[in-house]
């Protein structure tokens, strides 16, 4: 489409004189050297004319086309670097989750252990791919706890819907689904490794290490033989860029997508806004059972536990799918 000249010259600039003058012919501009017509032996220097920049209305499509793709090339690093990442996934680990009506009855047995609860009501399994090439202490680590069982009669202790439940909370207590790590696991150097941090829950069924959604007692951290063990799962149906940078996301839902969506309909408890400023005034002052307290929040309504686990042995490793971040 053509524009007036008149919009032209309103959107052009005056280019050097000095430069302009290099690149002229002699024989139809004047030049920028002395003028010999004058007798006083003054130098009069004569301005080359001013020359018309194109604006960029003017430029052609192939200089804007090529200066957008060089643009989108240099957005889309972060991107090319993330897909380089081998996310071969070595392990096949399943957990069936169930619920227990009876967790919470008065004539529920005192220690009994929710690996036993008489009225299991089973939600499914759900099996998990694990990235043992790009985390091999990680997913060494969860493999050898499912493998333990110790993961058995773990509680799902926290689920913000539309986000993530997380699961494996430390502790002795095993009546009240708490973890405790079997021997052998290796110390995790991974967590203090910035490259393990490189994928981004960027959709649902992304399994990760707790790392800054941790819930376990500073007591049982201060422990020389801690393992963490706590570990999240993305329900969706967004991603969770918050919880980019502070975990590691070492695996992803192969099956079962159906019951991390069943986990994440069961209504949590919320707390008042009174009693949560309470208890950042009580953490304020250093209160610890303020700590204690907020456990309790988002905390499912319905008593969602870890029935069974283990390893599914392959034949022969596999690539994640290539939707993966």
């Amino acid at each position: 489409m053509a524009f007036p000249s008149s919009s032209i010259r309103a959107a052009s600039t005056t280019v050097n004189p000095t430069y302009l003058s290099l690149h002229l012919p002699n024989s139809h501009h004047a030049s920028s050297r002395p003028s010999n017509t004058n007798h006083d032996n003054s130098y009069k220097y004569v301005k080359s004319p001013k020359i018309v920049r194109r604006s960029l209305f003017s430029l052609p499509a192939s200089f804007l086309l090529l200066h957008a793709s060089s643009s989108l090339a240099i957005d889309d690093t972060n991107t090319l670097s993330t897909s380089a990442i081998d996310t071969t996934i070595t392990d096949r680990i399943f957990m069936d989750f169930s619920v227990c009506p009876s967790y919470f009855r008065s004539d529920r047995p005192l220690g009994a252990e929710l690996s036993s609860c008489p009225d299991s009501e089973p939600l499914g399994r759900v099996v998990f791919g694990l990235y043992g090439r790009l985390l091999p202490v990680t997913a060494a680590n969860f493999k050898a706890t499912c493998t333990a069982a110790a993961y058995r009669g773990t509680l799902v202790h926290k689920l913000l819907q539309g986000q993530f439940f997380a699961a494996g909370r430390q502790g002795s207590r095993r009546d009240k689904g708490e973890v405790q790590p079997p021997s052998g696991l290796v110390r995790n150097s991974e967590t203090v490794n910035p490259k393990a941090f490189k994928l981004r829950h960027a959709r649902p069924g992304t399994l990760s290490l707790c790392l800054g959604e941790n819930d376990d007692d500073d007591d049982i951290k201060l422990n020389p033989n801690y393992h963490n063990v706590e570990f999240l799962v993305t329900t969706g149906p967004g991603p969770c860029p918050e919880l980019d940078g502070q975990n590691i996301v070492f695996g992803t839902v192969l099956e079962g997508m159906d019951v991390i969506t069943s986990i994440a309909t069961i209504p949590t408890y919320k707390p008042a806004e009174r009693i949560r400023l309470f208890n950042d005034f009580a953490e304020l002052i250093g209160d610890e059972r303020a700590q204690t307290a907020r456990a309790m929040w988002d905390r499912p309504l319905k008593t969602v536990y870890i029935s069974d686990c283990g390893e599914l042995k392959v034949t022969k490793q596999s690539l994640s799918p290539p939707s993966l971040p």
